[in-house]
């Protein structure tokens, strides 16, 4: 008796071969995100303004901080010196923006990276050990309750003139400003992670992890920690844009930068006086700011939904 044996046509075979493809989170993640149109316009967006501040001043060789009084207050002009103009002292203001965008855009990532850091920590302990939920969490309540804004005016102002006079007047404040912020920012990580670690605890490879004998650590560093990477990734978009909002509007108050350095929010500050003269003071790191603001705000929304387990079919 012979034996027959059926072939698939090709077409059905690579159907199949490609139904049993390995799906990963990260790539139905990437699937999804880059269908939001406006996510992918914010990564342009925001790159363009990176690769800009970081290779921008290579190329467009003019001292920030050179004073000519009279080329003050030119209008921007394509076809001139100076683009974007210049400001009451004459220096160019396309300089400053590039040089004062590498300063903004330092403090925002190094802020979030200290609020992520803290965050995440007292969210895994508070999630995974018990007798620690309460005390972190109520800690937590009261980090809330503090006006924030007043607080980093108060601590600013008691420990800049300290901070300048070991470590500088730039770095001095740089590292105020960043610690000041990231340190007062990392209330909605803990929130955020504490609720993701408290769902993963339950689940059968925690609790198969902890009956045999696999200590609190590991299990919170090696198995909740890449489970929780998805809130901490939208949160901590979201905290390099606060954290550049804050530091402009530190800058803005006079309390941030000393007015040698020039930050997007200092640049603000020194041309609120000229704004009805000097239009274009004020308009090149506003605009700069939104940008930045704007472009990592979709990133934040994409990765929201782009990550959310609801999305992933």
């Amino acid at each position: 008796m012979a034996v027959t044996t059926q072939v698939a046509p090709p077409g059905i075979q690579l159907v199949q071969a490609k139904s049993t493809k390995t799906r990963t989170l990260w790539y139905d993640a990437w699937v999804q995100f880059r269908k939001n149109r406006l996510s992918i316009l914010g990564i342009i967006v925001l790159t363009l303004l990176i690769v800009s501040m970081l290779v921008g001043p290579l190329f467009y060789q003019v001292d920030p901080d050179k004073i000519d009084i009279m080329a003050s207050e030119l209008a921007p002009s394509l076809s001139g010196e100076h683009p974007f103009g210049t400001d009451d002292l004459g220096r160019d203001t396309l300089a400053r923006n590039l040089y004062g965008g590498r300063i903004s855009l330092a403090v925002g990532f190094t802020a979030m990276l200290i609020a992520m850091t803290v965050g995440t920590l007292i969210g895994l302990l508070s999630g995974f050990i018990p007798s620690l939920d309460g005390p972190l969490m109520r800690f937590t309540d009261m980090m809330f309750a503090l006006p924030q804004l007043p607080l980093l005016l108060v601590i600013i102002m008691l420990f800049r003139d300290t901070l300048r006079s070991i470590f500088g007047p730039e770095i001095g404040i740089f590292l105020l400003v960043v610690f000041v912020i990231g340190i007062l920012g990392w209330m909605p990580t803990a929130r955020i992670v504490r609720g993701s670690v408290l769902s993963i605890k339950q689940k059968e490879f925690i609790e198969a992890a902890s009956c045999i004998g696999t200590r609190r650590g590991k299990i919170m560093f090696k198995h909740i920690l890449p489970n929780v990477m998805s809130p901490i990734i939208v949160s901590a978009t979201l905290g390099i844009a606060a954290a550049i909002l804050t530091e402009s509007v530190l800058s803005f108050l006079g309390l941030g930068f000393p007015s040698d350095v020039p930050t997007w929010g200092r640049l603000l500050f020194d041309g609120r006086d000229f704004m009805t003269r000097n239009p274009w003071l004020v308009f090149w790191p506003g605009l700069f700011i939104s940008l930045t603001i704007l472009s990592i705000n979709f990133m934040g929304d994409g990765l929201r939904d782009a990550l959310d387990p609801r999305q992933r079919q």
